[in-house]
């Protein structure tokens, strides 16, 4: 599989400064993620950036990639901003930053689609176009606070931006579900599985060749069904006070 997939980049032409996709990677530091789970998401995205698989993917994508740690409203912070991925070197760079990254927020609510709206902005705030843009969001919880998911979807679906997740099981009865069905939107959306935190670092490397390698292999993707919800069944009552865990 693996020689299958650095072919298929072997084989891609992409202009040496274009742009093929802009990838903002959002990390739940909510209060359901304790100081360990953090400590794996940390390590696990790190450890999957210095996959070789994946950044020959991002240096052939001459990606744009910015790191956000979100939890409750009005707690979204740019940890890492925008950085031009133009060569290994710029891998690894960007890999060290992730290591060095100390936690934002804890004790604090999980507001899915408030982080989607600050992560819009971000896209829409980078120093240069990209083919595609992709927000991709980490989580082990349902929204609670704030905009409610679904409602970013009209811009979504304006500003042509697609929301993929990892769903990290454990916490949370049927996040996978509430994932797949509030979550993920947009032109070849899909949802990525974590059983645990410790399978988190497997989750993320395979999720990240999935959008990096699909992108630059295929042309056109059609939007991806987004199933009718008619009810709220799936989401948690909103609310303001901060999490407890």
């Amino acid at each position: 599989m693996r020689i299958l997939l650095a072919l298929l980049l072997a084989l891609v032409p992409v202009p040496a400064t274009a742009c093929s996709v802009a990838l903002v990677l959002a990390m739940d530091v909510s209060g359901s993620v304790n100081r360990d789970e953090y400590a794996l998401q940390m390590t696990g995205l790190a450890d999957a950036l210095g996959d070789p698989l994946v950044s020959e993917a991002l240096v052939t994508a001459q990606a744009l990639v910015s790191v956000v740690q979100w939890s409750g409203r009005s707690r979204q912070r740019v940890s890492i901003p925008w950085t031009a991925i133009g060569s290994h070197d710029d891998v690894k760079a960007l890999r060290a930053e992730v290591l060095g990254m100390r936690r934002a927020y804890r004790n604090y609510a999980t507001a899915i689609g408030e982080l989607i709206g600050r992560a819009v902005d971000l896209l829409n705030e980078a120093p240069r176009r990209c083919d595609r843009r992709v927000i991709d969001v980490s989580g082990d919880g349902r929204s609670n606070e704030g905009v409610r998911p679904r409602l970013t979807h009209a811009r979504l679906t304006m500003e042509g931006i697609t929301v993929n997740g990892l769903a990290i099981r454990g916490t949370e009865d049927g996040i996978v579900g509430y994932y797949r069905e509030r979550v993920m939107f947009g032109p070849g959306a899909f949802v990525e599985i974590a059983d645990g935190y410790a399978d988190y670092p497997r989750a993320i490397r395979r999720k990240l060749i999935t959008e990096l390698v699909q992108n630059l292999t295929m042309e056109h993707r059609a939007p991806v069904p987004v199933p009718r919800v008619d009810s709220n069944e799936g989401d948690e009552p909103w609310r303001s006070a901060s999490a407890t865990r």
